[in-house]
């Protein structure tokens, strides 16, 4: 490109260029963050790092929860609102955590029934190599409660003590 005489070579800024899909695609996750955050409890909002304009959005949006088009337009403003806050990925990041224990604690019930199931089909070896990664457990309840949840697995007789090394196990793991 040529320069032009007499002129200072001006500095070329470089315009970025958003589409109106991506704005409305932006728009719709500021939107869908803001429903979240208003169905979620009070006590579970006050985690949140809020700003002052949000909250009271918010206690306006638990007043006309049940007036759909008023509540949709308040929505609409709440995600307006957020788009203006500085600490937007704090937020998010916080809501994750909170939606995400539910999924942790599943996970741990699930590994929780799958070492009961073993430790009923291996025995011994399995209840000493659970003791070593769980310290808590107790070695003589468990050889216990593992001994009377076989019997009753080989007699079929109903799972009492398949219950009992479960809620022991899980009382003693998860706290």
């Amino acid at each position: 490109m040529a320069k032009k005489k007499g002129k200072p070579a001006e500095i070329e800024e470089e315009i970025i260029y958003v589409s109106k899909s991506e704005l409305k695609r932006e728009a719709q996750e500021f939107h869908q963050l803001g429903s979240e955050i208003a169905k979620m409890g009070k006590k579970q909002r006050e985690r949140l790092p809020l700003n002052d304009d949000l909250k009271a959005a918010m206690v306006v949006a638990d007043k006309i929860s049940n007036k759909s088009d008023a509540y949709r337009r308040h929505l609409n403003y709440i995600a307006k609102t957020l788009r203006t806050v500085e600490n937007i990925e704090d937020i998010k990041a916080i809501i994750d955590i909170m939606l995400n224990k539910n999924n942790q604690a599943e996970v741990m019930i699930k590994k929780i029934e799958q070492l009961r199931s073993d430790l009923i089909a291996q025995g011994d070896d399995l209840i000493n190599q659970t003791i070593e990664d769980y310290p808590a457990l107790e070695r003589q309840k468990m050889r216990q409660l593992v001994r009377n949840a076989a019997k009753e697995a080989k007699a079929e007789k109903p799972a009492r003590g398949y219950k009992e090394l479960f809620q022991y196990l899980k009382e003693t793991i998860m706290s």
